[in-house]
């Protein structure tokens, strides 16, 4: 970052000097053709005003030296009539010319015609005298570009100059704009992030807030794992007991049936635990929706009841399905998952006799499931709480009913991965609903 900044700096420099040259370049040789301009000129006026000009039968005993100027005087027929540098009468007409032709027709004129081949501009001004004859002053100067290239040494050097002031400075200042950041993100760890410009700001807080997702995803990792733990340790301590005492005989015929069925119920227990564990692992590991296709929730959820019928006449709670065609972008095994997860749950943790109702409606063109229960309800200070993994209100019913406290987790993933929004009310005593808007 600093060698980018150094860099970035020195060819800002040398940009600025290059554009900031020509620039004033381009001004002084504007400034320069004005004095010039000007200069020959006023050099036309005196000279006209001295009166050796007026009679244009009296033009051979006339003397003018004047430095870097060249005089021509020129009758109104365009015929050359005195020239300081040349002999007048071997001079070609001169009533073609652009100046002359102004100074005839409006009183003065002027051009500039530039050289190439030997980076001159040659600078005329021409006056029409009192008496039809005209007066042009005429030198001879550099043109921009050998202006430029004059200018070229002073130019290379002070480059060289400001490219070292560059580094220099570049240096001071990467230090001063990058140890603020860096000192930011050694005090990321401690959440003291307190940026030295107000525009880091919004980059401190989104810095504290992914610390935070960062801690408190570690801190779900390190209990979830503690959880796992612990859950799969109770089934197998069970199993690993009761196996023992049917090991060393110390059961009864009667007691063995009994301690077989509790075998039996541990390991279901233990193998549900592993599938949901590892359907959260798939469900964190989701990314992309490439097997998301358009269905119809109406016909998944009325399928997911369905199959749950048995399971409700075990507990005896009553189901009740309605629903309308739903058409939606989704995966339609997690759909199916998310329904039986929920209708599961208002079974499990329902009054016997209880009622469950299921709903499929559109809302402002959007799908909506609903899930209702009047069973034992939820405290308010838990209902927070409940989608997070083994998590449970109840710990010794939700394990009399043989729940692993996952599919809730379970159900939570699948609506973020659907983009969906959940919204829970509940009531001790009375029921709960739980809907689901895509």
């Amino acid at each position: 970052m600093r060698k980018k900044i150094g860099r970035q700096m020195s060819l800002l420099s040398v940009l600025g000097v290059l554009v900031t040259t020509l620039c004033l370049t381009l001004l002084f040789y504007q400034l320069y053709r004005r004095e010039v301009e000007d200069g020959i000129r006023k050099d036309a006026v005196l000279l006209a005003q001295t009166g050796i000009f007026e009679d244009p039968e009296k033009n051979e005993n006339i003397s003018i030296d004047i430095e870097n100027a060249r005089v021509t005087w020129i009758a109104a027929d365009g015929s050359v009539l005195f020239d300081s540098q040349e002999d007048a009468k071997s001079m070609e007409n001169h009533l073609s010319r652009p100046e002359v032709q102004s100074a005839l027709a409006h009183g003065t004129g002027r051009i500039i015609r530039n050289s190439d081949t030997q980076n001159e501009s040659t600078y005329y001004y021409a006056e029409k005298l009192d008496n039809g004859t005209v007066l042009r002053v005429a030198t001879v100067t550099g043109n921009l570009y050998s202006i430029l290239t004059q200018a070229l040494p002073i130019v290379i050097l002070i480059c060289a100059l400001i490219i070292a002031l560059a580094i220099v400075f570049a240096h001071y200042l990467t230090q001063s704009l990058v140890k603020p950041i860096e000192k930011m993100a050694e005090e990321i760890g401690s959440g003291n992030l307190e940026p030295a410009y107000p525009e880091l700001q919004p980059f401190a807080e989104q810095l504290r807030i992914q610390h935070e997702d960062i801690l408190r995803s570690a801190k779900m990792r390190q209990d979830f794992t503690a959880n796992v733990s612990h859950e799969l340790k109770t089934p197998l301590t069970a199993i690993s007991g009761y196996a023992e005492l049917m090991e060393n005989g110390m059961t009864s015929p009667e007691d063995t049936r009994r301690i077989a069925g509790e075998i039996r119920k541990n390991s279901s227990r233990l193998l549900s635990l592993i599938t949901d564990i590892l359907r959260l692992s798939q469900l964190d590991n989701f990314e992309e929706d490439t097997s998301f296709e358009e269905v119809d929730l109406n016909q998944i959820a009325e399928a997911a009841v369905s199959n749950l019928k048995v399971n409700a006449q075990k507990h005896r709670i009553s189901l009740s399905y309605k629903g309308v065609p739903a058409r939606m972008h989704g995966n339609r095994e997690m759909l199916s998952e998310l329904v039986t997860n929920l209708v599961d749950n208002a079974i499990r943790y329902n009054y016997e006799n209880g009622n469950v109702w299921i709903r499929v409606t559109v809302q402002d063109g959007r799908p909506c499931l609903s899930v209702r229960d009047n069973g034992i309800g939820i405290p308010e200070k838990y209902q927070k709480r409940i989608f997070e993994r083994f998590y449970r209100v109840d710990k010794s019913r939700s394990r009399q009913t043989g729940g692993t406290g996952l599919g809730l987790a379970i159900v939570k993933h699948i609506v973020m991965i659907h983009n969906a929004h959940l919204t829970l009310e509940s009531t001790p005593g009375v029921g709960t609903t739980i809907i689901v808007t895509f």
